[in-house]
């Protein structure tokens, strides 16, 4: 449950400044924060409601202010520049959001847009049984642990052991303790996977470089009619597990989306975009399971079109001959005349003379 009530030592706080900078730190009795504009006491935070402005103090305090603080027993040279106090921070708990992006991390976390659409393209919801496959930091860990809750289940599966202590501490500091609906479990998917009960999970959800090599054990644990979505961030990782989902016959047509995120700015009468925003970070690709012994339906190809075959494995003669087929961009003779017919009028208005 999200935590409410006044800030105790121990909890993570977001400082924000008028600029829109955000700094987010561990409260500790008698420690402090460091700022381009001198020092934030904890002091002056713990025991305190969210809401509240602080102001920095000179940094040459710092030394007297964190003694006896483990970690904080010899100041930085360099700190003691940053001497000026008086500036303000709004003090407030970090939403999930935020502590993803600023927790401590060992492996790429997924951005929070992508996050979002999961959750939602993946329907997952309060109650559910959902395996996870690659925890990396945490993050899409901390969002399906909110999105299922404790009536639910997370059964997540990270092949490295640093990397699912990393998530599992993460969790640990954001929930304050151990979330007893979550089972961690580490080694490779097929192994993990082949000790899970058959058709027991609701969801699945894998971000890992290989998801198209995992689908049977996929299949094997998954309900009919549960959602698989994979997070992969190349075009041909992509392609790959859309088609393993095709050949596989028991999925359904997978869907991709790719999410980009712009900020605005607002002022008065001067609304604009962001000069940076977030482009590509990755694909998601949806599918969902059908009933065993039913093959899922998949649109057709049409014939005149091969999306299969690569032109540079044929020989020249098979190249000539079959160039018109595995041509994509197909254009009727009549358009082509018409195209022509404009180029050549157009041309006609320069050069008179000229003919195509």
């Amino acid at each position: 449950m999200p935590k409410t009530g006044m800030l105790q030592a121990g909890e993570r706080v977001q400082l924000t400044d008028r600029r829109g900078k955000k700094i987010t730190d561990q409260l500790v009795v008698g420690g402090c924060t460091q700022t381009d504009h001198g020092i934030v006491l904890h002091d002056d935070i713990i025991g305190k409601t969210e809401g509240i402005i602080v102001v920095t103090v000179t940094s040459k305090r710092e030394i007297q202010v964190n003694a006896g603080v483990p970690g904080h027993d010899k100041p930085k040279p360099w700190k003691a520049a940053r001497a000026i106090g008086g500036w303000e921070f709004a003090v407030m708990r970090p939403r999930l959001a935020d502590y993803v992006l600023s927790m401590p991390r060992g492996a790429q976390i997924m951005y929070p847009k992508d996050i979002a659409q999961v959750i939602q393209l993946g329907d997952i919801r309060a109650g559910m049984n959902v395996l996870e496959s690659g925890a990396g930091s945490g993050a899409m860990s901390l969002n399906l642990l909110d999105a299922v809750g404790d009536a639910g289940q997370l059964t997540t599966i990270e092949m490295r052991t640093e990397f699912a202590k990393i998530a599992q501490a993460n969790a640990t500091l954001y929930y304050g303790e151990q979330p007893n609906w979550w089972n961690l479990l580490t080694g490779d998917f097929d192994t993990v996977a082949a000790s899970l009960p058959e058709h027991f999970f609701d969801r699945i959800v894998l971000d890992m470089l290989d998801p198209w090599n995992r689908l049977d054990q996929a299949y094997r644990v998954i309900v009919s009619g549960g959602v698989i979505i994979a997070y992969v961030t190349t075009t041909t990782q992509m392609s790959r597990f859309c088609e393993a989902l095709r050949q596989a016959g028991c999925w359904t047509e997978p869907e991709i989306r790719e999410t980009l995120e712009r900020e605005w700015k607002a002022q008065g009468l001067a609304v604009r975009p962001d000069h940076q925003m977030i482009g590509h970070t990755g694909f998601l690709i949806v599918a969902r399971a059908m009933a065993p012994g039913f093959t899922a339906l998949h649109k057709r190809d049409r014939a005149t079109k091969d999306t299969v075959t690569d032109i540079d494995s044929l020989t020249d003669e098979e190249r000539e001959l079959r160039l018109a087929d595995l041509e994509l961009r197909d254009i009727s003779d009549r358009k082509l005349r018409k195209v022509l017919q404009d180029l050549g009028g157009q041309l006609h208005q320069i050069e008179p003379c000229a003919d195509i």
